[in-house]
Order: C-alpha cells, then sequence, then structure tokens
C-alpha cells in the first residue's frame, strides 16, 4: 500500500528572528520514511507543490509534517493513518491545516499548509514507481478486472459473512485486503489475505492473477508496448511530412551506423518496455528513477513523456534532482528524432539554462545481406533562458559531462547492437562532393564596393555641377579672384565644396579597395598532398552574425586556418555579415598528427590598412571526436564576436594512410635519439590510456612513468607521454587526479639539483605558455607573474631515463612538420637568392645606423646569441619569431661562416604576419677584436609587402659589428646598420621605408636588450 502525499503552499508564516521572512520548507515522515522539500527563500507564504509518496507496512504510524527554517521548527501538523483510510475514495483532498507550535498550542495567527493525502488503490495518471522499490504498473483494465473479481467473489461468500463493504469497514479484515492489493502489486500470490474466498473463487481469481504475473515481467510488458505502438502509429498518421531537424550546435556526441532497422532501434532507446534507460541509470549511479507514460501533445503531432531522476554526487556537487523532457518531433517508421531538454535547477545558474540532446534516427547503408540498418546521431547544446557571464565555462563543463556520459551511453548500446565500420573517408568523400565553388561574378563585386547611397549621390552631384557648368554664363570677378581661379562666393558654396571633396576620397578609396580585390577573389585553395603522412581537409561552409564594422552595418569578411605552421586563406565575401564560402581547403601532408588548428575571421580594409580580427578560435583535435569536426559550428572568441554571438560552420577531416605504420616509425625515430628500445604499446593498453584521458584512437601511448606531482602535498601517481600530450593520473584511495598538456603548450623545462625536499633526487619543473593548459590548472605547483603555470615531477625511478625521453619528445614536437623540412627549403631558397637574383653586396646598398650601444657583456659571450642554440631560440620567441629554424653555420675557403634562417612574425606582438628568411654570415674584425655579422633579408606575406601576394618585395640588408670594449674587457661595443634594397619600384616606396625602419628599429634594441638580460642571468 502506498500513500500520497503533495505539499502545495503555506501562508501567514511566522519570521524566528528579525531579518523578515524566513526561507521555510517541509519535512514529511511517515515511520521510518523522510521527504523534503525544496526551501523557498524570503517568502511568508511559500509555495512548494511537490509530491511525496510513501510504503505503509503499518496502519498505526502517524504521518507528521514539519514546516522548519535553517531547522528551526516553525510548526508541525499530525495525521493519523486511520483518518486516511476511513475516508471516501481514500483520499482525504487539498486540505488547509492549521499549524502547530512545539507545545502543541495553535497560535493565535493563521499558519496553514494545504496537503493532498491520499492512497492509490486505483490506477494512477503518474508513474508511481518509488525510489526504493521499483514495482510494476498496471494498466486500467488489469485493475478493474481484478476489482471486478474480487466483488464477485465477496459477493458469493457464505455463512452470514455479509457483503464486500461490511469486509471493507472492518479493520481486521481490511487490513488483510490492503496486505493482498500489495502483494499482488508486487508480484506475489495472494495466499494468506483472503482464505475465506480462495476455495470459492479460485477458478476466477487464479486466472486473473496470472493475468497480472505476466504483466509484471519487465521484459513482457505487453499492454504498455502495444499502447506505444498505438501512440506512434496515431503519430505516423497525422505526419505532415517535415523534414528531419538538423543537428544542434554544441557539436555530435554520436555518429555512428548499427545493424538494426530504424523502428527496433528507436523502440530501444525510448520503448516504455526497454530496459536499456535503467541499465544506463546503473551504471551512471543515477536513483529515483521515474519514467512517466508516452502521452499525445500538440493535438496528437508530438508524443511527450517526463523522466526524473537523481544524478550521483560528484567531487564538486551533491547528489541532484533532474527533470527531463523527451518529445517526439518525427516519427513516420523509417525517420525518428527525439529532442530532450534536461533541467537540473539545484546546480549553480541551474535556472539560467536548460541541456537540449537531439536523438535522430534514420535509414542507414544498404548492407550486402538482407539486414537493415540504421544511423545514429546526438547532438546536444545549451539553451540559455537568461544571459549570464558564465556561460563558456557552462557550455565546457556540459561538453565534458556529455562526452563521458555518452562515451558510456555508445559502449553500452554497441553491446545491445552491433555498430557498422564505416570508412572515414567515403563519408569524406561524399561531403566534399556536395561541395561546389565558384569565383564570385565581377559584377557583384562591382556591385558590393559601388552600390550604396554614396556613390549616388556622389555621381548625381558631380552631373548636376556639370550641368550648371554648360548651363551657367561666366561670372564677374569678385575680391581675391583673377582669372583662371574662381572661389566660393558664400558659405554655402565652401559646404558644398567640402561634401564634395569628402566624397571623392571615398570614391577613390572604394576604388583602390576594389582593384586590390578582384586580386584576392579566388581565395587560397591549398594544396594537394602527394605524399604520405596526416592529411587534414577543412571545409569552410558559412558564417553566421559576423560583426559589422562599417558604417553600412557590414563586413567583407575572410577566414585565415593555421595549423603547424601551415596557412590557409579563404576568399574575401564582400558587404556581408553572414557569409556563405563553400570552399576546400587542404593542408599539405604532415608527418605528426596536428594538435590543433588556429581560426581567425578579419575583415579586409585594402591593401595598406591593418585587417581587423572579427574573432577567433581554436579547434582542438585532441578533445573533439573527428565525427563531431565532420559538421561542426565553431562559436569565435573576442570581444566583437561574443557581443554578436558570431560562429563558423566547418567540416574537418583528418586521416591518414595507416596509423600502425605511423606509430612504429615514429617509435623508431624516438628509440634512436632516447637511446633505448621503445615498442608499441598493445591495443588494450592503447585504449585504456585513450578512455583516461578521453582522446582519439590515433593516439598512442610512448612511454610512461611513475612520480610524485609536487603541489602543497605530494601526490603519487603516472606520468604518461604520446606523441602528442604529457598526461598524469593518480587514484589515491577514490580520489582521482588527472589533467594533460600539450607539448607544443610548453615554453622550458628546467632541471632541479637534488636536494633535501626531493629526497636526494632530481626533479623537473615544465612551465607552459602564458594563457595554454588552463585546463589542467588544478595539476600546477604555481602561476608566475607572466602568467605561466608550472607543473613540478619528482621522485621518479630513473630520473636520467625519463628526463632524457621528455626531452627528446619535447623538442621533437617543438618543430613541427613544416619546420623541419624549412632546413632543405632555406638551402634552396639560399642557392636561388645568390644564384637567380644577383645578391647583392652591402656595400651597393645605402646603409644608416639604426642601433649603437655599449653592452655589459664580453663580445665572445655575445656571440653566443648566433649559435642556433637554446640560448637564441629563446630569445627570438620572446620578441616575437615564432617557428625560428637555422641550419649550422658553415665554413668556405676564405674563412667566412654562413647560415640560413627562416622564422615568422608572432601577429599578438606585430601589426603584421608573414614569414623571413635571412642568409647571414659572419667574419672577424681585421684586429680580430670582434665579429662582423652580414644578413640579407626577404619579407614574405607582410602587410606592407604587397599584402597577401607571396611574391618577393623588397630585400634588407643588415650589418651587425660586435666588437670588444678597450675600458672594460667584460663588455662589447654593438653597432648595427641598415638598408633597403627595392627588387621592383613602387609609389608607396616611402611609407614603406618609414615603417620598416621604424619596426626594426624596435625589434634590434629588444633583441639585444632580452640578450644582454639572459647572459647576465646565467652568470
Amino acid at each position: 500500500m502506498r500513500l500520497f502525499v503533495k505539499v502545495v503552499e503555506g501562508r501567514d508564516l511566522p519570521t524566528l528572528d528579525n531579518n523578515g521572512p524566513c526561507d521555510s520548507y517541509v519535512k514529511v515522515r511517515l515511520g521510518k520514511q523522510r521527504a523534503k522539500t525544496k526551501a523557498v527563500k524570503k517568502s511568508p507564504n511559500p509555495f512548494w507543490d511537490e509530491e511525496f509518496d510513501f510504503r505503509v507496512s503499518n496502519l498505526n504510524e502517524e504521518l507528521k509534517v514539519s514546516v522548519l527554517s535553517d531547522e528551526k521548527r516553525i510548526g508541525h501538523v499530525k495525521v493519523a493513518w486511520s483518518v486516511v483510510f476511513d475516508s471516501e475514495n481514500l483520499s482525504l483532498g487539498t486540505v488547509w491545516y492549521q499549524l502547530k507550535s512545539k507545545r502543541r498550542k495553535p497560535k493565535n495567527r493563521k499558519k496553514s499548509i494545504p496537503d493532498d493525502i491520499s492512497i492509490n488503490q486505483q490506477n494512477s495518471p503518474k508513474d508511481l514507481t518509488s525510489s526504493s522499490d521499483r514495482s510494476f504498473e498496471l494498466s486500467r483494465e488489469q485493475i478493474s478486472s481484478f476489482s471486478s473479481k474480487v466483488e464477485s467473489c465477496a459477493d458469493s461468500i457464505t455463512s452470514g459473512a455479509g457483503e464486500f463493504e461490511s469486509i471493507i469497514k472492518d479493520k481486521a479484515n481490511a487490513a488483510l485486503f490492503v496486505e493482498g492489493i500489495r502483494q499482488v502489486v508486487h508480484g506475489r500470490k495472494v495466499k494468506d489475505s483472503l482464505h475465506s474466498t480462495e476455495d470459492r473463487c479460485s477458478l476466477e481469481s487464479q486466472d486473473n492473477i496470472m493475468r497480472l504475473e505476466l504483466s509484471e515481467a519487465p521484459d513482457d510488458r505487453l499492454d504498455m508496448d502495444v499502447t506505444f505502438d498505438e501512440l506512434l502509429k496515431t503519430m505516423q498518421c497525422k505526419d505532415q511530412g517535415c523534414e528531419m531537424p538538423e543537428t544542434l550546435s554544441g557539436g555530435v556526441l554520436i555518429d555512428q551506423f548499427y545493424v538494426i532497422s530504424p523502428c527496433n532501434l528507436n523502440s530501444l532507446l525510448f520503448s516504455p518496455g526497454s530496459e536499456f534507460a535503467l541499465s544506463i541509470s546503473e551504471l551512471q549511479g543515477t536513483t529515483d528513477l521515474k519514467i512517466e507514460a508516452w502521452k499525445e501533445d500538440s493535438g496528437g503531432l508530438n508524443l511527450k513523456r517526463v523522466l526524473f531522476y537523481t544524478k550521483a554526487a560528484s567531487k564538486l556537487f551533491k547528489a541532484l534532482k533532474a527533470k527531463e523532457e523527451q518529445i517526439y518531433l518525427k516519427a513516420d517508421g523509417r525517420h525518428y528524432a527525439v529532442l530532450a531538454s534536461v533541467s537540473v535547477p539545484d546546480v549553480p545558474f541551474g535556472s539560467y539554462f536548460r541541456t537540449e540532446i537531439l536523438y535522430c534516427i534514420t535509414p542507414g547503408l544498404e548492407l550486402e545481406s538482407d539486414e537493415q540498418s540504421s544511423h545514429l546521431i546526438v547532438s546536444w547544446r545549451i539553451n540559455f533562458l537568461q544571459s549570464t557571464m558564465v556561460k563558456g565555462m557552462i557550455e565546457n563543463g556540459a561538453r565534458q559531462g556529455l562526452n563521458e556520459s555518452f562515451g558510456l551511453f555508445a559502449d553500452v548500446l554497441s553491446k545491445n547492437v552491433k555498430p557498422l565500420e564505416i570508412e572515414s573517408g567515403s563519408n569524406k568523400e561524399q561531403v566534399l562532393a556536395s561541395m561546389k565553388h565558384e569565383p564570385e561574378p565581377l559584377w557583384k563585386i562591382f556591385y558590393h564596393f559601388y552600390g550604396n547611397f554614396t556613390v549616388f549621390i556622389f555621381i548625381f552631384v558631380t552631373l548636376y555641377m556639370l550641368l550648371h557648368i554648360l548651363l551657367a554664363s561666366p561670372s564677374m570677378i569678385h575680391g581675391l579672384e583673377f582669372v583662371g581661379l574662381d572661389l566660393p562666393d558664400s558659405i554655402g558654396e565652401i559646404l558644398v565644396c567640402l561634401v564634395i571633396f569628402v566624397q571623392g576620397q571615398s570614391i577613390i578609396s572604394k576604388t583602390r579597395r576594389f582593384f586590390h580585390a578582384l586580386k584576392l577573389r579566388g581565395g587560397n585553395q591549398g594544396i594537394t598532398s602527394q605524399r604520405d603522412g596526416w592529411l587534414l581537409t577543412v571545409a569552410l561552409v558559412e558564417g553566421s552574425s559576423l560583426a559589422a564594422l562599417g558604417s553600412s552595418g557590414l563586413s567583407d569578411p575572410y577566414v585565415m586556418f593555421t595549423c603547424n605552421g601551415q596557412k590557409r586563406t579563404s576568399s574575401i565575401k564582400f558587404q556581408t555579415v553572414n557569409p556563405l564560402w563553400n570552399e576546400l581547403l587542404e593542408f599539405d601532408a604532415m608527418c605528426d598528427p596536428p594538435s590543433r588548428m588556429d581560426v581567425v575571421v578579419y575583415d579586409f580594409n585594402g591593401p595598406f590598412d591593418e585587417a581587423v580580427s572579427l574573432g577567433h578560435a581554436e579547434v582542438n583535435f585532441l578533445k573533439s571526436n573527428l565525427s563531431e569536426l565532420s559538421d561542426v559550428w565553431v562559436p569565435l572568441d573576442g570581444k566583437l564576436a561574443q557581443a554578436c554571438q558570431s560562429k563558423l560552420h566547418l567540416r574537418v577531416f583528418l586521416n591518414t594512410s595507416n596509423v600502425n605504420e605511423v606509430a612504429m616509425e615514429y617509435l623508431s625515430k624516438m628509440a634512436k635519439k632516447v637511446g633505448k628500445k621503445m615498442n608499441i604499446r598493445s591495443p588494450q593498453t592503447n585504449s585504456s590510456f585513450q578512455k583516461l584521458f578521453c582522446l582519439p584512437p590515433e593516439e598512442f601511448l610512448v612511454d610512461d612513468f611513475a612520480c610524485q606531482l609536487k603541489r602543497k602535498m605530494p601526490l603519487r601517481g603516472r606520468l604518461f607521454l604520446s606523441q602528442r600530450i604529457v598526461g598524469f593520473y593518480s587514484n589515491i584511495f577514490g580520489n582521482k587526479t588527472k589533467f594533460f598538456f600539450l607539448w607544443e603548450d610548453i615554453d622550458d623545462i628546467i632541471v632541479i639539483p637534488p636536494s633535501l625536499a626531493s629526497v636526494g633526487s632530481s626533479s623537473l619543473m615544465i612551465i607552459l605558455h602564458k594563457g595554454r593548459g588552463m585546463d589542467a590548472q588544478h595539476g600546477a605547483k604555481a602561476m608566475d607573474q607572466k602568467g605561466r603555470l608550472k607543473f613540478h615531477f619528482q621522485s621518479f625511478v630513473s630520473f636520467n631515463a625519463a628526463n632524457r625521453t621528455i626531452m627528446v619528445l619535447w623538442k621533437t614536437r617543438s618543430f613541427n612538420q613544416e619546420q623541419r623540412g624549412q632546413r632543405d627549403e632555406i638551402k634552396v631558397e639560399s642557392l636561388q637568392l645568390q644564384e637567380n637574383e644577383s645578391l647583392r653586396n652591402t656595400e651597393e646598398v645605402k646603409m644608416s645606423e639604426v642601433f649603437s650601444s655599449s653592452l655589459s657583456v664580453s663580445a665572445n659571450l655575445l656571440m653566443e646569441a648566433f649559435e642556433g642554440g637554446l640560448l637564441e631560440h629563446k630569445i627570438m620567441e620572446k620578441i616575437g619569431r615564432l617557428d625560428y629554424t637555422v641550419t649550422p653555420w658553415e665554413e668556405n675557403k676564405s674563412k667566412v661562416h654562413q647560415r640560413q634562417v627562416k622564422y615568422r612574425f608572432d601577429k599578438s606582438k606585430f601589426r603584421y604576419e608573414g614569414e623571413v628568411t635571412i642568409v647571414q654570415k659572419k667574419f672577424l674584425l681585421p684586429d680580430g677584436n670582434g665579429w662582423v655579422i652580414e644578413e640579407v633579408v626577404r619579407l614574405r606575406g607582410v602587410l606592407l609587402s604587397d599584402c597577401f601576394n607571396v611574391n618577393v618585395f623588397l630585400k634588407l640588408h643588415l650589418k651587425y659589428q660586435i666588437e670588444s670594449a678597450s675600458s672594460k674587457p667584460s663588455a662589447c661595443n654593438v653597432q648595427v646598420s641598415l638598408g633597403i634594397a627595392w627588387l621592383k619600384s613602387t609609389k608607396h616606396q616611402k611609407r614603406i621605408t618609414k615603417s620598416v625602419m621604424s619596426n626594426s628599429d624596435l625589434q634590434i634594441k629588444e633583441m639585444f636588450r632580452q640578450t644582454e638580460k639572459e647572459l647576465l642571468q646565467d652568470k
């Protein structure tokens, strides 16, 4: 027997102190069973509207309802169970109760709460499954049939037993009857409750009891399945042929084919008779699962049901109650779409958002056998009901939780249904085949630039003035005018001249931008790779709600992608904030798999104006599934992008020929550098490693070491090394700590000498770049003044082996595939510079002194900054020269050393981007008291160097003269001269010269300042 209690509201509750209305809540107790409502903040008339159910085993138990605030009792009400049982229809209805104080004396003021108390003997419209006892449900027909049989049996009772109603009124027999009903509902036969009726109605009662026993088995809920199928058939009849909904903007959680028909897969996931939901809840630790029946909604166009459950407690939150509404958006027998909306009001900011999950089931691929296949796509998004500043944190937390949850979902589903393995290339070819890009027609570009009100007014005023000149006669000479000079004669004429002058400047600027835009309308579509390795293909589909910078409320956006040092640029879309590209950009084959890809959206403002960023984003290949990236909306970061909620629609594909061969080749190379044998780990080990850190299947484990993570308290765990990440995992008495960061995120690795704190062994301090690895911040020992995270690892079993492996992997990963190939390219380019383009001598170029200073280091010590070691790389990175690559110095017959250098500018430190190629040579001064370094610099892709055109535009000649100071042996004098050699003429020569000279002066000063600082620190 179950007792249902609904606590509705309270009125005129007193205050317990002088702080105003209290935060009141209600506790309901029946025997040892307890329940509690949520607290209503600061209200004398709280509204709870919560329902509880209790299991009744003793008729002498008493229901006690208490109203409290901060564990202080305001009042209470007691209701005897016998009162509910004696009432009509076994229900008291909605009643107001007067609260009693602790001394059980009623207060003079009106304090009351309405309770709706009833017991369930008839079919309830809600799912009445208890959190402590999941009993099966009885349909309305079954209950009616059982009640009628009992009444017929009661009518046949002999020996003066009387009518059936008299049995109900008798307390002893009533208790037996109620217990009999309870035993039937819980799946037990009625053996001891109604002995007098078993002999007289055995045939009929046993027949109905057997029917009820059939319905209690969870796998055979026939009536519920039939009802569910009928509802789906009704919805199919009313289907208006609407299309399947698109994937939600948050991303794809599951994209998999299964060997099962769409109808059967739908029944497995959403049928009331399926045990799939229970299996998932048990594995996830979900409790108090209550599933309501499917009901028609919106006039039968949709089906709807509600699920209530309690999520398992975590380190950050206690167990939380959740409500999930599931709605069928489409069900036509072959296509199914179910939208689930989950709300967890007790989580921080839980009232601000809801998590929406879309399940789409469609027919899959045709199989050679007669079996059918289905395609399941599960996507998600966060629906914000109110604006909040922590939107990004909420989305990131939800993304991580959903990825873990649906990873378990996919595992359980794979055990019930066989997944269908599909080659990734087939899906890629289908998507890329649908992408069609055509350069924008010339007339459209012309219309975008000149089809506006300003141009029309200028044309009209110009024609009007020309017509006026033809019609007007020559005016008389006034004031300071003379023949040939006609000055304005009034303020109005001056204003007209100013307007025409301003509009004329605008037209000239538009014309300059128009002709330059003609060169860029095709974009850079990449290079089709013919080499083996990792191939990255990006399909740029469209953009949405981009920021508008022009006065017209529109922009001229284009997108730049950067991955492993390679750059690809899209075409420009003029005068739009919702551009449609449909372009393919392919990166050249890479030896190492990329970790991330940077995406920046710029607004085109002409050849010599600084490009303004409309937003940026990062595609992380380690934190995203490749199936998710195959069709994803990427939100843009940045002030302008966040204000407009800008986003890009991308389709990203990353594949390689053979992962195992790549892994074996990589391990063999690392083994030679490390000096020890490295074997590829077993598939089980790699799979466990991938699941531990939620990594993609192409990531493989290279090596692992036992160590301690030093924080406030040392944490014993294991350090895992792979081709792209450094990960740490610890499990101390169930307290798990895990994190990882990328090799590219590492700024420096410092070996700390042995000390008492490190138990006499060396340790490693890994320092990340500023702003990197923030997901692993909980594992960092500290953050320095520059905003860099520091991770301290100690107590290695074999420090030398661990240190050697970590340093080799870091240095190997720091120089990506394109950078490692630049050494050969530099040599080829240097030969071309010397042979084909007649490299000029320094004497032929007019040189100007840009820097002269005395440094507090010796000349020989300063020359270490030009030896290509770690010091040189560290200095160049600090001054904004990224991907810095040098070749060793080579001596020729005349004792002149020569080498090649290549790097690119950091956009965050310079107003422009581009690549620099340098040919350097050094030789001793005639007196042997110092060195001379001469270099020829080529700028490629720099904004002031013909914008995006990679053709060589100019050359820079620099001469460094480093001479030991005669007064101080530990000091030296540095003099730097700069000259520009023009390879082709341009009318912007003065402007470019001024910009190059000023920027070079600042860079040279900063370079020697950082060099002096680093050398003095090493002393």
